[in-house]
């Protein structure tokens, strides 16, 4: 199956994600903030990222634009625990924004479990045709 990067800052994230994750038969690895995560991203080959947006230290935007940089075609998962924008007065919709910049998939926290699965396989089988994977189905 695939090796995952979640960069993530909040514990019981990092291991509802892995769990859900390493049962479906994927290799997980996992970093607290946005640095460990470029650290761990440059140094190990990854099939796809989760990236949280909110992080002290470098966020998860700032890492995804690093990330891109290096690795332009890898699937990139943004998850946010901040509500999605009721109104235009609100902050602005920033899994939303994500995307725009990069991201193929969001998650709002808390998500269900088969939302997060079906992100996953759907990134995965996206990535097949490009240099993200080496199987072809």
């Amino acid at each position: 199956m695939a090796n995952i990067l979640i960069v993530d800052d909040d514990p019981a994230v990092q291991i509802t994600i892995r769990l859900l994750l390493e049962r479906a038969g994927h290799h997980v690895t996992v970093a607290g903030d946005g640095r460990r995560g470029l650290a761990l991203f440059e140094a190990n080959r990854f099939d796809l990222l989760f990236l949280d947006i909110f992080m002290p230290g470098m966020d998860g935007l700032e890492t995804m634009r690093h990330i891109r940089v290096l690795a332009p075609a890898i699937p990139i998962i943004v998850i946010s625990g901040r509500s999605v924008t009721p109104d235009a007065y609100a902050e602005p919709d920033f899994l939303k924004m994500a995307t725009k910049l990069g991201a193929v998939a969001s998650l709002q926290k808390p998500f269900r479990p088969d939302a997060l699965l079906a992100a996953v396989d759907g990134c995965l089988k996206a990535g097949e045709g490009s240099d993200v994977s080496s199987g072809r189905r």
